[in-house]
């Protein structure tokens, strides 16, 4: 998973965000009610979905859930078998996609092999018939706030991956969209290129204010980038909501397991109130999981951990669970190791690597245990 990324690319350039952001915003788009069927599979089931002005949303899941269809409907890629899509409180599903005014980042870049990167950048503003003079200034604005200056005149060949995919963002926002759809954009990348460009990204979006939609499979992208995120699984919406939501309240284990790593444990809720949930175990340990504000009926259920927060304790740690260690692995700054609990339950714990403190081995019984607040109930 993509956490928290050391290396900062250079901060963007400013000429283009200038401009751009002092006098646009992005468009509000509206889903409602969306239905695509392929023969007699249903791909999107009346989906709903509405993006603010200015909002980085992803569409996140896994293959086949939907997501790349429902991108290509909103770009006009994919017909709307039912419902419909408003850009700004218009209907769109009727409009052919080249009308649209949207910029379209591809995984592939789909970058022209035989033009330069100049004349990649400037093809949208020929094909609207922008004149040379006005071409040239918004092409050097956006080379020079995509550090590609230097490169104008080379071909797409000459270019590193993480080049070529800033040349097809360049040729995406050179004509000032107030939507940009971007495909998988990273996943061609290499792991430091993807989080550099990353980082490149989301401060173009700052910058220029636009209503961006990104797809994406890796969790670590959405978490890093977005507004919000929409989890999607089999054409439906399982949970929609900002980074944090997702990952610290889950609403199911398939969000669970899919956004963060995830230590999921059965348990019996023994009672609820005052804000807080008493649980059992399946060995009979119990300990207490904060609620907030819900309300969670007696029976079983299930309590997310995620490996970060769980702690090892001394034993006889009040809410503690007493665990043997199966595997410990040394990741650099990060020391992860597996545990079985009394019940069975295999939990992860992920910790910051301290040269003082002592590796736990494998056979090791230990004790461990997280706050309340730190866990969520899923029933």
């Amino acid at each position: 998973m993509l956490q928290a990324v050391q290396t900062r690319a250079p901060t963007l350039t400013k000429p283009i965000a200038q401009d751009a952001a002092a006098q646009r915003i992005g468009s509000r788009i509206d889903v409602n009610g969306v239905t695509r069927q392929f023969g007699k599979v249903v791909v999107l089931d009346k989906l709903s979905l509405a993006i603010e002005p200015g909002e980085f949303l992803t569409l996140l899941g896994p293959s086949g859930s939907g997501k790349t269809t429902l991108l290509g409907m909103i770009a006009g890629f994919q017909p709307v078998d039912a419902g419909e899509i408003l850009v700004d409180g218009a209907p769109v599903q009727d409009v052919p996609s080249h009308r649209r005014g949207f910029g379209m980042v591809f995984q592939n870049y789909a970058l022209f092999p035989h033009m330069t990167v100049a004349q990649n950048v400037a093809f949208p503003l020929r094909m609207a018939g922008v004149d040379r003079a006005g071409s040239d200034r918004r092409v050097a604005e956006v080379l020079e706030t995509l550090r590609l200056s230097d490169h104008a005149q080379k071909l797409p060949t000459q270019l590193s991956g993480g080049q070529q995919q800033r040349v097809a963002i360049g040729r995406a926002i050179v004509k000032r969209p107030r939507v940009v759809l971007m495909d998988e954009p990273l996943s061609a990348l290499d792991r430091r290129l993807r989080e550099s460009t990353l980082v490149e990204i989301r401060d173009l979006h700052r910058s220029l204010g636009m209503t961006v939609i990104f797809v994406t499979h890796d969790q670590g992208e959405a978490l890093a980038l977005s507004d919000r995120i929409a989890v999607l699984d089999a054409g439906r919406i399982v949970q929609l909501g900002t980074p944090a939501d997702l990952y610290r309240r889950p609403a199911n284990k398939f969000v669970a397991g899919f956004v963060g790593e995830s230590n999921l444990i059965e348990v019996d809720v023994i009672e609820a109130r005052n804000g807080i949930a008493r649980v059992r175990d399946r060995a009979g340990f119990g300990f207490e999981v904060a609620l907030g504000m819900r309300t969670v009926a007696p029976g079983p259920a299930v309590v997310l951990v995620r490996p970060e927060r769980v702690m090892v304790v001394p034993a006889g740690t009040p809410n503690s669970l007493k665990a043997t260690v199966v595997d410990a692995v040394f990741l650099g700054e990060i020391l992860r190791v597996d545990i079985r609990l009394a019940s069975g339950a295999m939990l992860q714990i992920r910790a910051m690597d301290r040269a003082h403190d002592q590796t736990p081995a494998e056979g090791d019984e230990i004790s461990v245990a997280w706050s309340p607040s730190d866990c969520w109930v899923i029933e």
